[in-house]
């Protein structure tokens, strides 16, 4: 898997941090919640629960598409438009552990990981 989309630009991001109940900003607005955040070194990913915005889904938010955090406002900043994680492969709790569900959320989010 690609190591861009799977790892935070900026390593203290998450170290150390409990970042469920981060509010989660796009371009153009708040997509929602962390619901659960991964801390293993070779897979970091969000889970963001978007709440009414789209029907209550919930989206998986690889570390590499993380473009800021701002830790006292209990903020995450992503590089995508709200449009952008609407379109975003559905997540699966249940399937979730599958190299093709992960092989699938790194191909859409790979063009949106580590730009600058």
């Amino acid at each position: 898997m690609n190591d861009i989309v799977w790892s935070y630009r900026d390593s203290t991001w998450s170290e150390d941090r409990d970042l469920v109940g981060y509010e989660v900003e796009a371009d153009g607005g708040s997509i929602g919640k962390v619901d659960e955040a991964s801390t293993d070194t070779a897979a970091q990913w969000l889970v963001v629960d978007t709440g009414f915005w789209i029907f209550g889904k919930k989206r998986v938010i690889p570390a590499g598409v993380v473009v800021g955090m701002d830790h006292e406002a209990k903020r995450v900043v992503v590089s995508m438009s709200k449009d952008q994680v609407k379109a975003a492969p559905d997540y699966d709790d249940s399937g979730w552990a599958s190299d093709d569900a992960r092989l699938e959320h790194a191909a859409y989010y790979e063009p949106y990981a580590g730009r600058d």
